[in-house]
C-alpha cells in the first residue's frame, strides 16, 4: 500500500512539473523528455514490487495508449499551424515527405539488414518506423499557438513534417507486413498499392476534410458557450476523425491532420483556436508525460538487454548521418537557408509515433516472435538518445536560430 502512495505522489509531482518546468527552465539546456526519462529511469528502485512495463508483453496496450498521444498531438498540430496550404507555400514540407522519408527508410532498412543481420521485411519495418519526426515530443522546435503570426520556416517545417509523415510512413509499415507475410508475391504487392497506398491515402483525405469541414459548420462560435465545452470540442474532433476515418479502411493519423486543418480553415476569432488547441496541448503534455516515465521504466527493467555493438553503431548512424543527409538531399534547389536547413535536418526527434509503430507492426505479423526484443532495444535506443541529444541542444540552437 505504501508502494501505491508513493507512486500516485510521483505521478502528482511529475504532472505539476509538466506545468512548471517549461517555466522554470525555460532557458535551461533540458527538456520535458528528459527529465521524465530519467523519471522512469529511477522508479523501479524504489516501488520494485509496483512497477512493470515491457512493451513486448505488453503489446496491445502500448499500440492504443501510444496512438492516444498521436492523434491527440496531431490534431494540436494541425491546429497550432496559420500558413494556408499551397504547393509554394508548403514546399519544404513537401520536400520532407516526398525526398526525405523515402530516403530515411531506405538507408535505416540497408543498414539493419547490413549491420544488424535483418531479414528485408524486418529490415524495412525498422526502417519505416523510425521515419515519422515526432509531434509529441517535437513542441520545442514547432510553431507556437494559433494567431502568433511567427511561423519561422524552420518551425514550421518540423510542425507539418510530424503532422503528415507520421500518417504517411503507414503504407511503408505495411509493405514489411506484406513482404513478411507473402514476400514479393504480385498478389500482395497489388494489394498494397491498391489498398495501402491508394485507398487508404484517399481515404485519409477525403475524411479528414468532411469530418473538418462537418465540425467546423457545426461547432458555435459564441464564447460563453467555448469556455466550458473546449475540451469536449478538441476531444470531439479527435475522436470523430479518427473513427470515421478508420471506419472506411483509411489512415486515421492523416484524417485526424486533415480535419484539424479544415477546422482551422474556418474564420473565427483567434482566442476560438487557442482555447481549443491549449485543451489538446495539455492533453498531449499529460500522455507525453506517462509515456515517457513508462520508456524510462522499461530500460530500467532491461529494454536493452540484448543490445549490440552493431545497434549501437545503427542508432548514431541514424540520427547524426542518415536523417541529416537526407534532409539536405531533400532540400536541394530551394531558397531555404543553409543554417535553416542544418536545424531541420538535426532536429527531427524521434518518439511516440515510432513505439506506436512498432508496436502496431508487430502486433499485426510473426516479426516479433523472433526480433521483437532487438526491434524494442533498437527503437528505444535511437529514442532516447533523439530526446538527450535534442533536448541538450534545442534551447540553445533555436535562440541562435
Amino acid at each position: 500500500m505504501s508502494e501505491y502512495n508513493i507512486l500516485i505522489l510521483v505521478i502528482g509531482i511529475s504532472l505539476l512539473g509538466a506545468a512548471l518546468v517549461p517555466i522554470r527552465l525555460k532557458n535551461a539546456p533540458v527538456s520535458l523528455p528528459m527529465i521524465y526519462l530519467g523519471v522512469g529511469l529511477l522508479l523501479p528502485l524504489f516501488l520494485t514490487d509496483l512497477i512493470e512495463f515491457d512493451p513486448l508483453k505488453y503489446g496491445n496496450f502500448t499500440e492504443k495508449v501510444t496512438q492516444l498521444a498521436v492523434i491527440v498531438s496531431l490534431v494540436s498540430a494541425g491546429l497550432k499551424i496559420d500558413r494556408l496550404e499551397g504547393w509554394k507555400r508548403w514546399n519544404t514540407t513537401w520536400r520532407l515527405l516526398g525526398i526525405t522519408m523515402p530516403l530515411c527508410i531506405a538507408a535505416l532498412a540497408f543498414s539493419g539488414s547490413w549491420l544488424m543481420g535483418l531479414p528485408l521485411a524486418t529490415a524495412v519495418l525498422l526502417g519505416a518506423v523510425m521515419a515519422p519526426t515526432d509531434p509529441v515530443l517535437a513542441s520545442d522546435v514547432q510553431v507556437g499557438p494559433p494567431g502568433e503570426r511567427r511561423e519561422h520556416e524552420v518551425r514550421f517545417a518540423l510542425t507539418s513534417e510530424a503532422g503528415l509523415n507520421d500518417a504517411l510512413a503507414f503504407p511503408f509499415v505495411n509493405l514489411a507486413l506484406v513482404l513478411a507475410a507473402t514476400g514479393f508475391a504480385m498478389e500482395g504487392i497489388t494489394h498494397w498499392l491498391t489498398i495501402d497506398v491508394l485507398w487508404k491515402l484517399s481515404a485519409g483525405v477525403g475524411m479528414g476534410v468532411l469530418t473538418g469541414y462537418i465540425s467546423g459548420t457545426i461547432v458555435p462560435e459564441t464564447k460563453d458557450i467555448l469556455a466550458s465545452t473546449e475540451g469536449f470540442v478538441a476531444l470531439a474532433l479527435t475522436f470523430v476523425a479518427y473513427g470515421a476515418t478508420e471506419l472506411v479502411h483509411g489512415y486515421g493519423f492523416l484524417g485526424v491532420f486533415i480535419a484539424a486543418r479544415t477546422f482551422r480553415h474556418y474564420k473565427r476569432d483567434e482566442e476560438f483556436y487557442k482555447h481549443i488547441h491549449g485543451f489538446s496541448d495539455q492533453m498531449e503534455k499529460l500522455l507525453m508525460t506517462l509515456l515517457m516515465i513508462s520508456l524510462g521504466v522499461a530500460i530500467s527493467q532491461g529494454l536493452f538487454i540484448g543490445i549490440t555493438w552493431p545497434v549501437i553503431i545503427l542508432a548514431f548512424l541514424f540520427l547524426l548521418v542518415i536523417r541529416p543527409a537526407s534532409v539536405l538531399l531533400g532540400m536541394i534547389g530551394t531558397t531555404v537557408k543553409w543554417n535553416e536547413r542544418a536545424v531541420i535536418a538535426v532536429f527531427g526527434i524521434r518518439g511516440i509515433g515510432s513505439f506506436y509503430y512498432l508496436a502496431y507492426g508487430l502486433n499485426f505479423s510473426g516479426i516479433g516472435e523472433k526480433y521483437g526484443e532487438i526491434l524494442w532495444a533498437t527503437v528505444g535506443l535511437i529514442v532516447m538518445l533523439s530526446v538527450v541529444l535534442h533536448g541538450i541542444s534545442v534551447t540553445y540552437v533555436m535562440r541562435k536560430l
